[in-house]
């Protein structure tokens, strides 16, 4: 068999399963619905936010946190400096609320590389009820937030979280990120839970909390640089699955750079390939750009249009992907179409530097995280 046989074949397969994965998450994934009721009985839930500078959108995804339509709830927020700018915007929100119970702590604790983390110990240390949520300060809840989180709790759930769903777009590059965000990482997040690899995100997490207790606590997701990673596999050995929510959270984005897309996504790559190196691998496949370039050279062999084939590839791979973000409900413009390419082209690098790079950022904060091989280049003297 030539190699042009193995490109047709890998286009074709790539393709199958790209459709089979669009497929499952439409069906997985709920479109814009009315609120779920609180219903009978309701347990009283701790919200423990780590909160670290300004964003766009600050105000609005705090804010949201004081008006969920939940009888019991306390709002724990925690940030590492007192000189941080959020602090009088969070004191604000808490004097215009008065009869939602909340605090805010300050000063982390230094137990891993992961700042996000350190921030939230002691809230998770304060929090009063056996339900807790961690949610990330950028995260916008709806006003049934809560019985969402809970609706997805199972017998057999040892986590409930949600991915982030890109909203509120401000040009060009926050388009791309949202290409990231909705169509690609959240519709691969929800076609892994329906195959039974259900991966937590750590921008919504319910805990019950003698769950994570009888295994070292908050501490233990000190074990891997990424919190939602160790979350993962501490759920798995103990014998639990990690579930969905029906459908992703927003997270308003504004402005964006290129540049800015292009560190966090790098970030989120290098982590997911230092936690989940095998499933990572296959991430370079993700977008159409190498079905599209081996669908052109098996079609350059059998002598058909290398143009034409490249062009039907990319209306299997582009054509659901939209058709999934109008049922959902995510954003979408005139040149969708282009920041999927532009997504798809920038995985290819992405992927590549993910294997060597061993500094990432979040928000301000330096992390290094390494491996044999990074190590190898670094006492080569290459920089990476």
């Amino acid at each position: 068999m030539t190699g042009a046989f193995w490109a047709g074949a890998f286009c074709l397969a790539a393709t199958v399963v790209n459709l089979v994965s669009l497929a499952v998450a439409a069906i997985r994934i709920r479109g814009p619905r009315a609120p779920l009721p609180v219903g009978a009985d309701p347990p009283p839930v701790s919200i423990v936010r780590p909160v670290c500078g300004i964003e766009t959108f600050s105000e609005k995804t705090l804010r949201s946190g004081f008006e969920l339509d939940y009888p019991d709830y306390e709002l724990i927020f925690c940030v590492a400096r007192a000189s941080d700018p959020i602090v009088p915007l969070v004191q604000k929100l808490m004097a215009a609320y008065p009869a939602i119970p909340s605090q805010l702590i300050i000063g982390d604790e230094r137990i891993s590389e992961n700042p996000k983390l350190n921030n939230c110990v002691r809230g998770w240390e304060a929090a009063r009820h056996d339900w807790v949520i961690l949610a990330d300060s950028n995260v916008l809840m709806p006003r049934d937030y809560v019985q969402r989180l809970r609706a997805s709790w199972r017998p057999d759930t040892g986590l409930v979280c949600s991915t982030p769903a890109g909203s509120h777009p401000d040009g060009f590059w926050a388009e791309v990120e949202c290409a990231f965000l909705n169509t690609l990482q959240a519709r691969w997040q929800y076609a892994g839970e329906a195959l039974g690899f259900g991966f937590a995100q750590g921008k919504s997490m319910l805990w019950r909390k003698d769950i994570l207790e009888a295994r070292g606590g908050i501490r233990a997701l000190a074990a891997e640089i990424a919190e939602d990673a160790a979350a993962t596999k501490l759920v798995r050995k103990a014998g639990l699955h990690v579930h969905l929510v029906d459908a992703p959270f927003q997270q308003p984005l504004g402005p964006r750079t290129a540049a800015e897309v292009w560190y966090r996504q790098l970030r989120w790559a290098r982590l997911r390939r230092v936690t989940f190196p095998l499933f990572f691998a296959p991430e370079i496949s993700s977008g159409a750009v190498l079905p599209m370039a081996a669908g052109a050279l098996w079609a350059a062999s059998a002598g058909w249009s290398v143009i034409g084939t490249v062009l039907a590839v990319a209306l299997f791979w582009y054509g659901p992907e939209f058709v999934l973000a109008r049922l959902k409900g995510w954003p979408l413009s005139r040149r969708s179409l282009v920041t999927f390419v532009v997504r798809d082209l920038m995985i290819l690098p992405m992927w590549a530097y993910a294997w060597v790079a061993v500094r990432i950022e979040w928000r301000g904060n330096a992390m290094s995280v390494r491996t044999k091989a990074a190590e190898a280049l670094r006492a080569t003297g290459t920089a990476v």
